[in-house]
C-alpha cells in the first residue's frame, strides 16, 4: 500500500472521529428505546458503523 498523504489521513482521522461518535449514539439509543423493533434497528445502525470504523482503522495499519 502506498503512503497516505496528510491530507489523506487527516481525512480518515475525521471519519473515524464520526464513525466512533454515530457507534456511541445509536448504542445509547438502543438502551433507552422499549420498542424492541427499534432497538433491533439502533443495534443493527450501531454495528454496521463500528464496521464502517474498522474498516477505516485497518488502512493505519
Amino acid at each position: 500500500m502506498s503512503q497516505l498523504t496528510s491530507k489523506e489521513l487527516s481525512a480518515i482521522e475525521d471519519q473515524l472521529s464520526v464513525e466512533q461518535n454515530l457507534v456511541a449514539k445509536f448504542k445509547t439509543y438502543a438502551s433507552q428505546v422499549t420498542d424492541p423493533q427499534l432497538k433491533s434497528k439502533c443495534e443493527q445502525v450501531a454495528a454496521k458503523h463500528q464496521a464502517h470504523f474498522d474498516r477505516l482503522y485497518s488502512q493505519l495499519s
